[in-house]
């Protein structure tokens, strides 16, 4: 279920964050997202404790990511990392790079 549930939300050309709502750095993810110019549809944040199977779901992050931590940003198919990953690519500029290359942004 928990494996089905994950793979069924990472798609490539969207950006998919798992979180929890009462996370400091899954809001502080949000925030920053929720900034950027997304297309519809293109953004979506998970609510993983929304399931009843959050254990397993963390559990499936963490063979998929390396990490069961939340946030989870998942670029496309690819996970980028949590919350310090995502400020330090936004930093750089690779995070518009990366959006503009999957076309996430309006």
């Amino acid at each position: 279920m928990a494996q089905e549930f994950v793979d069924s939300k990472i798609q490539p050309g969207k950006v998919v964050v798992f979180i929890k709502p009462t996370c400091p750095f899954c809001r502080k993810t949000q925030e920053i997202l929720s900034q950027l110019p997304f297309k519809q549809g293109l953004l979506e944040f998970v609510d993983i404790t929304a399931t009843g199977d959050t254990n397993e779901i963390q559990d499936y992050l963490q063979q998929l990511t390396g990490a069961r931590t939340v946030p989870r940003v998942f670029i496309g198919k690819d996970c980028i990392g949590g919350c310090s990953d995502l400020i330090t690519m936004q930093e750089n500029g690779e995070l518009l790079t990366r959006l503009k290359q999957i076309g996430a942004l309006k």
